[in-house]
C-alpha cells in the first residue's frame, strides 16, 4: 500500500485523553452519580532451575525467581443506554528473569505493560531498573451502548473469538498462550464493536480493532476489520468470519455440536498472505464432565494444526520463517512446530480444593510439556494456586530449549514451581 494511504495521526497527549473522556461521562450522566466498584490483587512469584544450556544461566544464574505484584481497580456505571467501563491497574515486576528473552510456548504470565502499538497510550511508567519496573495502566477505558437488539462499544475493551481450549487460532486479538495460569482479564485492545441481535437467536458483530505501526503512525495495515455470524444448525452452533486481519485476508468457521454427554469444538482458519499463499490452521477438541470417586472431574482432549509452524526447528529460532517470528513477535501464535496433542483433567478433591492437569505434547519432535495446579478458595473473595511447569524434551527440541546456537545455547525448558495469590474485595 503506498505511503500517501496511511492515517497520520499522531498519538494523543494523555491530558486531552482524560478530558475527552471525562467529557463523554459528564454529558451522558444524569445528576445522580451511581458507581459499582471491584479491586483485585495478585501476587504472582515463581521460581525456575534453569537447565545447563539456557542463556539466561550462562549469563546469570540459577534458579531464577521472579514476581508481579499486580493491582486491579475496576469501576462500572450504568447510566440508561449506557455504560461505563474503567478498569486500572499499577503493576510491579521484577526477578532475575526480567530483560530476558523467554521463550514464548512457556508463557505463565501476560500481565500487559505498555501501549506501543496500540491506539491510545495509556501506560505511565513509575521506575524503571535493571531487575524491576513498575507502572500503572488503563486496561480498560469503553464506552458501550444498548438499544433494543443493538450494541455498540467504542475504546478499550477485550474480545475473545474461537472454540479452543488450549490454542487459540481463531482468536486474532491478544490471545492467551497455552500455558498462561492468570485468565482472569485478558489484555483489552482499542476497538469499536457494533453487535446485532435477531430474534431466532442469532448475532452479527462487526469489530474494527486500531493499531500502530513500528513507527507509530495509525495505519489500516497494522488494524484489523471483522465480521462474525453466529447461528444454530440443529442441537449445534456456528459461527462464520471473514477478517483483514494486518495486510492479511483471514476467514474462519467454528462450530459446537453436543455428542452424547460430550461437547465437541472445531475452528479451522485460513490467511490469505500478502504474497499470495495460503496457510490454514486449525484446532478440534472434546470435553466431558464425569463423577470420579464419587468427586467432580472433567477431561479434555485437543488437536491444534499451526499452519505457520515449521516440521524441523532451524539451528536458531532467528531462522524461522519470517510470517511465523512475526506471529510470535506480535503475540498471536506461542509454538514454533506444525502439530500437537493436548490432554487434560480437572479433579475436585474437596469443595476448596481443586486440581488440574495439562500435557501438551509436540507431535513432531517428541517433545512435551506437563503443567499442574492445586487451588485453594477458601472464599468468594480469596484464591490461593500452587503449581509446577516440568518440560520433557533434550536441548535443541521446542519444550526441552529453543536453540539460539544450536544446542549449545538455548531458551526455555526450565523446570519451574509457580504460587499465585488472588484477592477480591
Amino acid at each position: 500500500m503506498a505511503r500517501s494511504s496511511r492515517i497520520r495521526l499522531p498519538r494523543l497527549p494523555k491530558r486531552y485523553l482524560r478530558w475527552l473522556w471525562a467529557s463523554c461521562w459528564i454529558f451522558a450522566s444524569p445528576p445522580t452519580f451511581a458507581l459499582e466498584f471491584d479491586a483485585r490483587v495478585k501476587w504472582f512469584g515463581t521460581a525456575s532451575a534453569l537447565p545447563s544450556h539456557d542463556i539466561q544461566r550462562l549469563q546469570d544464574q540459577t534458579p531464577a525467581y521472579d514476581t508481579n505484584i499486580d493491582l486491579r481497580l475496576m469501576f462500572r456505571q450504568e447510566t440508561g443506554s449506557f455504560r461505563f467501563l474503567v478498569d486500572h491497574s499499577t503493576t510491579l515486576i521484577s526477578g532475575d528473569s526480567f530483560g530476558f528473552f523467554n521463550a514464548p510456548q512457556t508463557t505463565l504470565d501476560q500481565s500487559p505493560t505498555d501501549d506501543e502499538r496500540r491506539v491510545m497510550d495509556l501506560t505511565w511508567e513509575i521506575e524503571d531498573g535493571s531487575r524491576h519496573r513498575s507502572l500503572h495502566r488503563l486496561d480498560r477505558l469503553a464506552m458501550q451502548y444498548q438499544q433494543g437488539d443493538w450494541s455498540v462499544t467504542l475504546g478499550r475493551q477485550a474480545v475473545s473469538w474461537g472454540n479452543g481450549l488450549v490454542f487459540q487460532p481463531l482468536d486474532l486479538f491478544s490471545p492467551f498462550a497455552p500455558t498462561t495460569v492468570d485468565r482472569d482479564y485478558k489484555a483489552g485492545d482499542d476497538l469499536l464493536l457494533v453487535e446485532r441481535l435477531f430474534a431466532d437467536g442469532s448475532d452479527v458483530q462487526l469489530l474494527v480493532v486500531g493499531r500502530r505501526d513500528a513507527d507509530e503512525d495509525l495505519t489500516g495495515q497494522a488494524g484489523s476489520a471483522a465480521v462474525k455470524w453466529h447461528g444454530f444448525f440443529g442441537e449445534g452452533e456456528l459461527e462464520l468470519v471473514a477478517a483483514k486481519h494486518y495486510t492479511d485476508a483471514v476467514y474462519g468457521i467454528s462450530g459446537r455440536f453436543p455428542m452424547g454427554g460430550a461437547l465437541v469444538r472445531s475452528d479451522i482458519v485460513a490467511t490469505h498472505l500478502r504474497d499470495g499463499d495460503w496457510e490454514i490452521s486449525g484446532i478440534v477438541n472434546v470435553d466431558y464432565g464425569l463423577t470420579l470417586l464419587e468427586r467432580t472431574a472433567y477431561v479434555f482432549a485437543e488437536y491444534f494444526h499451526n499452519g505457520f509452524g515449521v516440521d524441523d526447528i532451524p539451528g536458531s529460532v532467528v531462522a524461522l520463517p519470517p510470517e511465523l517470528l512475526e506471529r510470535l513477535g506480535r503475540g498471536e501464535v506461542f509454538n514454533v512446530m506444525r502439530d500437537y496433542l493436548a490432554v487434560g483433567a480437572t479433579l475436585q478433591w474437596h469443595p476448596l480444593w481443586t486440581q488440574s492437569l495439562v500435557v501438551i505434547g509436540n507431535l513432531h519432535d517428541g517433545s512435551s510439556l506437563l503443567q499442574t495446579s492445586l487451588s485453594y478458595e477458601p472464599g468468594d473473595h480469596q484464591r490461593m494456586q500452587f503449581g509446577w511447569v516440568e518440560p520433557l524434551g533434550s536441548a535443541g527440541d521446542e519444550f526441552g530449549g529453543l536453540p539460539l546456537l544450536g544446542d549449545a545455547i538455548t531458551t526455555g525448558g526450565a523446570s519451574t514451581v509457580f504460587v499465585r495469590w488472588l484477592y477480591y474485595f
